[in-house]
């Protein structure tokens, strides 16, 4: 033991009748003893470690030790002694638990980390077939259609792949198809659905966008007239056509 609790008014009380070397010789046979956690087993060695004389030693034992079949021992040092040594069992006890714990958390997050890591290779390399489904890896790409679908001039259809390669977008059966369809809900060709989504820096088409134009031209248009009358009235001194205040 490094520390042990040192009780003055009870000290004193037992030792004020002793001399400067007992009771010097006393505190020394006290931090051995603590020290050691072991009884006194050697006069002659206890005296020579606290620095005093046999005689003192054997009367110090004789006061506050009792002697024993294994050596001196002073009873209340045992006992705190005891409590220590509890203290410092349990103390390992929970830093075993503790670390043994510990060790078994990382094991388990270890686990889990390699089984999440098999699961996401399978995921990878194989995907869920359906009905109509053939098995697709990573490594297959979507079919692209480099021949000129029939209507469509040369010249508009690559200009059409070159715009949709700039927007990183190849034009594949699908997406030609897609175009046809909207061509058709249009009523437009689909060389005219091509021209406009080249003009426009388009990657594809849907017909309600051409719809929303008309519509927006339209009014415009219609706007147009009205201002266009309301001026040609003002300026012609139209009858139906009065300024405010006059």
């Amino acid at each position: 033991m490094n520390f042990y609790p040192f009780h003055i008014g009870d000290y004193i009380s037992h030792t004020s009748h002793l001399s400067d070397a007992e009771d010097l010789a006393y505190r020394r046979m006290m931090d051995l003893y603590y020290q050691g956690e072991e009884p006194f087993t050697s006069v002659l060695l206890v005296a020579r470690k606290v620095k005093s004389t046999v005689d003192i030693v054997e009367a110090l034992l004789e006061e506050f030790f009792v002697k024993q079949e294994d050596g001196w021992h002073n009873e209340r040092a045992d006992k705190e002694i005891a409590k220590y040594r509890s203290k410092a069992n349990s103390a390992r006890k929970a830093n075993h638990i503790r670390w043994e714990s510990k060790s078994d958390l990382k094991s388990d997050l270890k686990s889990d980390k390699e089984s999440e890591l098999k699961s996401d290779q399978v995921s990878d390399t194989f995907q869920i077939l359906t009905k109509n489904q053939e098995p697709r890896t990573n490594n297959q790409e979507p079919k692209i259609n480099t021949k000129t679908p029939d209507g469509v001039s040369e010249t508009v259809f690559q200009d059409f792949v070159k715009l949709r390669k700039g927007l990183k977008a190849p034009v594949t059966e699908t997406a030609l198809k897609g175009l046809q369809r909207e061509a058709a809900k249009a009523g437009i060709s689909l060389q005219e659905v091509l021209e406009l989504c080249c003009q426009n820096g388009w990657r594809g088409f849907k017909a309600d966008w051409l719809k929303d134009r008309n519509q927006s031209k339209t009014a415009g248009t219609r706007n147009q007239e009205v201002m266009s009358g309301l001026t040609r009235g003002l300026i012609g001194g139209d009858n139906n056509v009065r300024l405010l205040g006059k």
